[in-house]
């Protein structure tokens, strides 16, 4: 069943946390930068839900390879370590409201919305 898309929020690691956004995941491979874990107030951190230093750095948030991008990171999720902190991903959004927190600029363009959209079962392509 595939989950609501109002179950699965997402924020900017440097937006302040709100109590609407349930449980925090942070999406990310790395620790943002000037940032501490008091204010950033993260639930949870699936590194191993992230793109690999390699295609992140092929990416470099370019949003000409934002199609290449997902294709590949959705590769990347079928494997594992990455299956699994998905399966646990989907796991928390099945019991309640999970905000899936992130580091990059541009919401829309970001590994995040790519997990919302495999999440709620959208195919947003």
């Amino acid at each position: 069943m595939a989950s609501d898309m109002r179950s699965i929020g997402l924020k900017r690691v440097y937006e302040a946390p709100e109590a609407s956004d349930g449980m925090r995941v942070l999406v990310e491979r790395l620790w943002p930068r000037g940032l501490s874990k008091e204010r950033a107030r993260v639930d949870l951190w699936l590194k191993d839900i992230a793109p690999s230093a390699e295609l992140r750095t092929w990416y470099d948030h370019d949003p000409s390879r934002f199609a290449e991008f997902r294709r590949r990171y959705e590769t990347e999720l079928a494997s594992d370590p990455a299956r699994a902190a998905m399966a646990r991903l989907r796991e928390l959004v099945d019991h309640g409201r999970v905000t899936l927190v992130f580091a990059a600029r541009d919401p829309a363009l970001s590994n995040a919305a790519t997990l919302r959209d495999l999440l709620s079962g959208a195919e947003a392509r």
